[in-house]
């Protein structure tokens, strides 16, 4: 501790022996920097005061139907995102300050001065937003802060406006995509369906319920034809024991005398084709086989009447024949059952035949189901994409029209742009004390560096520290009294030095706080 008070009472000496060269510099850079100080030129402030209300009574009504962005968040983008170098550039030629500038360099110190200087405030809470800028000119001042002001309630809207056209345009064209893809899926259904149409007609287990009826009715139908050929072989084994009853010679038939066999089988048909009519339509298979067999015995008819009047005679003796009551309701009965059993055999086929098809089709209906089901999955997606993108695309259309009714913001103009009128910059109260202290910390910094470029030794110890050899002795000064009187005297000068800058300074503080100008 005592040598570092000894080190610095070694400081201090040399120091003071260079006073004065320490207290011209601190007059030198005391006087430079109060008219450095007084030099600089006074700056205006303008500032103005907007409120963002971001609350709208249509956005609750709205609610579900449009799209809301969250407009404070937007709000507080745009402020922070406002001072930019595209924005200054156009808040130049705003505000007509490119009028001076002559290059390129003067125009990027212009932006860089504005983007530095330039202020946009607020607070998230209340939406209350301040522009602020300062300048040597308060009209220039003024029409910055104006500029600024208009391009930050320009930008609100227009920003928001470019971005729901923007968003309606891609989704129109997302919408023009999905619409031709939609039509080419539709037609790979359509093809397939139309390739596939026996198959179509429902799900797999549809599919297999239609082939068990198909085998249920067919297993009916043979029933009833095994049941018919049964009654036919009764009525046959019936007729086989009836006999047939002569006329005597030259006794021909009447011509009301009973029909013959094709006419019997003829009639039979009939009946049976009136009973499918009342139970099928006339492109039921039953029915186009019973009227082909009509016509079939008709035409036969027709080929064996072409003899002329010919006699129904027998070919026993030449004897007409008078068939037996019971023998021809046998017969008659006999053709009916005939042709019941055609028919029947004509559905057995039929139905035969389809379960063969659908049988032979049931092995490739797992496949055809899974190449159906992917289609349709593919459909699927497709139409609800496009439906979601329809039902985006009335919802953005709602929020531009929402917007062009209210507005992302209403922007309302606290306080319109205004200048102090007193100089705000420099604050000459506040610099002035701060100039003389750097005066008298230079002044102390250039007679330490004095003393320290420039040393000389005060006492013997230091002489024997730095020398590394052993002191003999000291000389002493003996003072007389002019010496004393010259001592104090230096000593008083270099007070009223000091004295004399404080008092100066001293002296411009209380012409700034009274008679001049306070900035």
């Amino acid at each position: 501790m005592d040598e570092l008070l000894q080190q610095l009472m070694t400081y201090l000496r040399g120091m003071w022996r260079r006073r004065w060269p320490g207290l011209a510099v601190a007059w030198i850079v005391g006087i430079a920097g109060a008219i450095m100080l007084f030099k600089m030129p006074d700056q205006y402030e303008a500032s103005a005061r907007v409120y963002v209300d971001t609350q709208s009574v249509l956005k609750p009504l709205m609610s579900g139907l449009a799209v809301q962005p969250n407009v404070d968040q937007q709000i507080a983008i745009l402020s922070r995102t406002l001072i930019s170098r595209p924005n200054i550039e156009k808040l130049i030629r705003m505000a007509d300050l490119d009028h001076n500038i002559q290059t390129t360099r003067q125009k990027e110190q212009l932006i860089d001065h504005l983007m530095k200087t330039l202020q946009l405030k607020g607070s998230d809470r209340q939406n209350l937003y301040t522009i602020t800028y300062r300048h040597t000119n308060p009209a220039e001042a003024k029409r910055v802060v104006q500029a600024l002001l208009s391009m930050f309630v320009e930008s609100g809207i227009g920003d928001k406006r470019k971005g729901s056209d923007a968003a309606r345009r891609f989704i129109d064209e997302q919408i023009a995509v999905y619409e031709a893809k939609l039509r080419e899926a539709e037609n790979r259904v359509k093809e397939f369906k139309l390739k596939h149409m026996g198959m179509m007609g429902g799900d797999g287990n549809a599919y297999y319920q239609q082939m068990q009826r198909l085998n249920e009715e067919l297993a009916r139908v043979n029933l009833e034809l095994r049941a018919a050929e049964q009654v036919r072989d009764s009525y046959k084994r019936q007729l086989d024991g009836e006999e047939a009853v002569y006329l005597p010679d030259g006794t021909a038939l009447s011509p009301a005398g009973p029909a013959s066999e094709l006419d019997l089988r003829i009639e039979a048909q009939k009946r049976n084709l009136d009973e499918l009519l009342r139970r099928y339509t006339e492109a039921h298979p039953d029915v186009q086989y019973t009227k082909r067999l009509i016509a079939s015995l008709e035409e036969e008819k027709k080929q064996k009447g072409a003899s002329g009047g010919q006699s129904m005679a027998g070919s026993v003796g030449s004897r007409p024949l008078n068939t037996n009551p019971v023998f021809q309701q046998l017969k008659v009965a006999l053709a009916e059952s005939e042709a019941h059993i055609a028919a029947l055999q004509a559905r057995a086929n039929e139905l035969q035949a389809r379960v063969e098809k659908m049988r032979a089709a049931a092995q490739m209906l797992p496949e055809v189901e899974a190449q159906y089901a992917a289609l349709n999955r593919d459909y699927d997606v497709q139409r609800r994409n496009y439906q979601t993108l329809v039902q985006r695309r009335e919802s953005a259309t709602l929020s531009g029209e929402m917007d062009a009714a209210a507005g992302l913001a209403d922007f309302r103009i606290i306080d319109p742009p205004s200048v102090s009128p007193t100089p705000v910059a420099p604050n000459r109260l506040l610099m002035l004390p701060a100039v003389l202290f750097v005066a008298l910390g230079a002044g102390l910094f250039f007679a330490f560096v004095i003393s320290q470029a420039l040393p000389t030794f005060h006492d013997a110890r230091m002489l024997r520290e730095v020398s590394g050899r052993p002191v003999l002795g000291t000389v002493s000064l003996l003072t007389n009294a002019a010496m004393n009187r010259q001592r104090r005297c230096n000593v008083a000068l270099f007070a009223g030095g000091v004295a004399g800058l404080f008092a100066v300074y001293g002296a411009a503080m209380m012409l700034l706080t009274v008679g001049g100008p306070r900035f």
